[in-house]
Parts: C-alpha cells; structure tokens; sequence
C-alpha cells in the first residue's frame, strides 16, 4: 500500500500536523494513534466528569443533596472516571487497534475490513455510550437509596452528560483515526458513502449539540414548576448557568464538525490550486466515509483522468506536431484541407543508403537522432512545423496549420541555420536542404479510421527537387527565387540568385537561390 507523500495542505495531510505525515512509520502511526484515543478517552471522561459536578450544583433543589450523597458522590465519580478510562483503554483503544491490524501487516483491507475500520469510530462511541450508561443507572440508584428527592436530576444530570461525553468522543474518535480511514479508503472510489452520509451525520450532531441540550433546558423547568419550591430567582440562575453550558457544548460541537466537513473540501481546493498551475501528479488522501470522501476520491480519479489526457496530447504532439495538436482538439477532425501560401523546407542526408550498408543500424540511428535534433531545433525556434519524417529525410511547414505572415523569411533563415549547423554538429551527416515558397493544399489526408495532416502542392515538390540538387551545391543549400522574393528585405540580402533550372516533373523552370 502506498500514499503520496506530498501534504495537500499547509496544516498536514489530514488537515492537521497532530495526525503526522502520510509516508510516516507503522509502528509510529500506531502509537501516535493510540495515545491520541486515549487522550481522547481521558478527556471525554473528565470534561462529562465536570458537566455532572456543574449541573448537579445548579439542579439540585435548593435544601441540597443530603452531606451523605455529597460525600459518596466525591468519591464515586473520580473512582467511576478512572475506572472508565481503565477499561475503555483495555476495551475501546486496543479493541479498535486490533480491527485495524491489516495496516499493522503493511496489506489492503478487504471490503469487510474496510467497512469495519470505518466504523471504529462509533464503536467506540457506543462503548462510551455504554460506560456512561451504566454510570448514569449507578448513580440514580445511588441517589435513590440515599435522597430519593434527587435521583430523578441525578438520572437526567449524568444522561445529559453521557450525551457530551458520547458526541465529544465521537467527533475526537474520528478526527484520530483519519491516517487509518485514508489507508482503508486508498485506491478505491465506492458508489455511495461507508460510513453514513454527511445528511445522517449533520442530523446526528444536531441532535446533540442542540436538540439534546435545549431538551435538557426544557426538563429543568418542568422540575422546578412540579416541585414548586424552586425560588424565581434560583430558577433563573439554573436556566442562565444551564443555557451557558449549552452554549458552549453546542459551539464545541459545531466547531469540530465544521472542521471535519472544512477540512476534506480545504484538501480538495488545495489540490485543485496545484492542478490549475499545471500540476497533474498531485493526489489527496480519502480520509472521509462520507459524500466528502466521495468528493476526495473523485478528485484523484479527475486529475488520474487530467493526466492521462495531458500524456496523450503530449504524445499526439510529440508525433504530428503541437500546432496540429492544437488544431485538432480545436476543430472537428475531418477529411480535406484549405488552400494556402505556404513555405516548405526539405532536408534529406546524402548517402543514406551506403551509411545504413557500411555501419552498424546502432550508428546510424544515432547519427539520424543528432541529425533530426539539429533539424526540430531549428525549425522550432523558427516556428515551423515537421510535418513528417521520412526515413532519413524530413518535410517542414511555414504556414500551416497556424497562419504565418513571414512564413518564408522563416523558412529561408532556418534553412541557413540548419546547414550551418549539421556543417559543425553533424559532419558525418552531410544533407541537403531545399526551400520552396507556393500554394498548396493543407489538411487531413487518408480515411476517416486513420488519417494525418500534410501540405500537398507544388511547393513541396518542388522543395524536394532542390533538395536533391543541393547534395552536389556549395553549402548543400537551395531555395527557389520566388521564396526569396517572398521574404523580407533583411532575409532577401542573405541570398542571391545564380541559374534557371527545369526541375524533374516540372514544365516550367524554376530560378535557384543560393546563400551569400
């Protein structure tokens, strides 16, 4: 199993740097996750601990818990938080470290696994809901044998503090195992969400943070109106201290269940920054059983998706060029061309065939790459196209598909470029290069199933007999007049005219150029 060690978010990988990195130890993942439940565990305990020892003072009725219940209860409600703590320890934490022991062995979970590790959790939520269960029935039957007046706040004081403790350990619960759901959740993409949705979740916190504790505030007045000797003043207290706690109880509720919705939608909009400057190697972990995970997993599978389609293009351009790339995805691919002014370069390797039968096929593929790297290079640089290579020849575009105003000052100047060059770089790889300037056909050739763009006309004609005739010429360099004529004055100074010539499968002569 493996996850990207790259943080989708300044403050960790999980959304918080408590929960390590995502490359982190096993045996260190574990510990950090068992100390973090059982801290969790500790200050479920001690903060439903508080909530008893506060409400128990506002509630009770205004003669008191009898000195006897008072003294009991002192002890039995440390005894019983240490007690919790021990056996959710020995229950709670390790129980849930055994569920996730395909992590400790370094495998994928099973589906069964990978539902059961979401749901730790709320496991250890009901065992929570448990202990405070059986403390809520302890001390009502404590107080019913020693001021039976009481034991009905006694139940409704300790039930509403098993509600805090239940909901603060669940939302802590689920905040320390992310690093564990994210490797549950690693590689997959599962149709509907694992562990409830985000709707069920919402309604359940609801009910804690507010309906629950607004509950609570409707009981204190229904006992203080049945029991009737309950000052106004001893009321209002009551209702205001009560109201304070439900405040807080409620904001700390929605504080940690807005950061467990923030912070998976806070990983995705980070992520999406990094794929929009051109980062399409970014993945976040799925650390969320809900419609948020979902959100999570269908991110990674959209930037999967972004890359592959980045990868394709790159190699459609690599092989028809990154202007008929462009031109492609921009337009429908379709059969023919359009008529333009175009200026074509074509440069071919003189003795080609003697090479291929004197050196080993090693050596001439590597003499055929430094060649073409001269030629791509400079038709680069001069914004041009390749439009194809043709064993040890290649045909290059000015003006097509992209329109090019100086199509042939471009041509003409990477034409002088290229021989000056493959004269230095290239000396084993003499070739000629020919330089035409017309009207030809640019656009799809050959069946619907399987076609390719090129230019077809007299210019590429053309370019290819100058070719053949610039293998024998000073410079190995030609190019027809009328492309010179097209070019610009500082081009044309560069180039001079020297004979007509009637190229093979040409009727009309044809006035060569040839650099200064």
């Amino acid at each position: 199993m493996h996850l990207r060690s790259d943080s989708p978010t300044r403050s960790g990988p999980f959304g918080s740097g408590l929960l390590g990195p995502l490359d982190q130890d096993l045996t260190v993942l574990r510990r950090r996750v068992q100390r973090l439940l059982t801290a969790t565990l500790i200050a479920t305990n001690v903060i439903g601990a508080l909530v008893v020892v506060g409400l128990a003072a506002l509630l009770m009725p205004s003669p008191g818990m009898s000195a006897e219940l008072v003294r009991v209860t002192a002890v039995a409600v440390p005894v019983y938080v240490v007690s919790a703590v021990v056996v959710g320890t020995l229950w709670g934490t390790r129980g849930a470290l055994r569920t996730l022991h395909w992590a400790a062995e370094g495998r994928r979970p099973t589906d069964a696994e990978r539902v059961a590790s979401l749901r730790v959790p709320l496991r250890l939520t009901l065992m929570q809901g448990v202990l405070w269960g059986v403390a809520t029935v302890v001390f009502a039957a404590l107080a019913v044998l020693r001021q039976p007046a009481v034991a009905l706040t006694v139940f409704l004081v300790v039930a509403f503090a098993s509600v805090v403790v239940c909901a603060i350990a669940y939302l802590l619960g689920e905040f320390a195992l992310r690093p564990y759901a994210a490797r549950a959740l690693d590689g997959t993409a599962p149709p509907r969400p694992l562990s409830g949705g985000v709707n069920l979740r919402m309604l359940l916190f609801w009910c804690l943070g507010t309906g629950v504790p607004v509950a609570g505030l409707v009981v204190t007045a229904v006992l203080a109106w049945v029991r009737g000797d309950v000052s106004t003043t001893k009321l209002a207290v009551s209702v205001i201290a009560l109201g304070l706690v439900v405040l807080c109880f409620g904001l700390l509720v929605t504080v940690f269940t807005a950061r467990a919705v923030v912070n998976p939608i806070a990983s995705v909009r980070h992520a999406l920054g990094r794929v929009r400057a051109g980062d399409f190697g970014v993945e976040i972990p799925v650390y969320d059983g809900t419609e948020l995970g979902l959100l999570q997993a269908g991110f990674n599978d959209m930037v999967a998706g972004l890359a592959e389609r980045e990868r394709m293009r790159d190699l459609f351009g690599r092989h028809v060029g990154h202007e008929v790339a462009v031109e492609a995805m921009r337009s429908s691919a379709e059969l023919g061309g359009s008529v333009r002014t175009v200026s074509v370069l074509f440069v071919d390797l003189v003795g080609s065939t003697a090479l291929a039968a004197s050196r080993p096929p090693e050596e001439v593929v590597g003499l055929l790459n430094r060649f073409f790297a001269v030629v791509v290079d400079e038709v680069d640089r001069h914004d041009g196209l390749i439009n194809k290579f043709v064993g040890d020849a290649a045909l290059a575009v000015f003006g097509a598909p992209a329109p090019l105003p100086d199509h042939a000052t471009r041509a003409l100047a990477a034409g002088r470029a290229i021989a000056r060059r493959l004269a230095t770089e290239v000396p084993d790889g003499p070739a000629g290069i020919g330089v035409a300037t017309g009207d030809a056909v640019a656009g799809n050739v050959g069946d619907p199933r399987r076609f390719e763009y090129t230019v077809i006309g007299d210019p590429v004609n053309e370019a290819a007999r100058l070719t053949e005739l610039a293998k024998n010429a000073p410079g190995r360099l030609l190019a027809s007049w009328t492309a010179v004529e097209a070019a610009t004055e500082a081009e044309a100074a560069h180039w001079t005219a020297t004979e007509d010539v009637t190229l093979r499968g040409r009727s009309r002569p044809t006035t060569l150029a040839s650099p200064r």
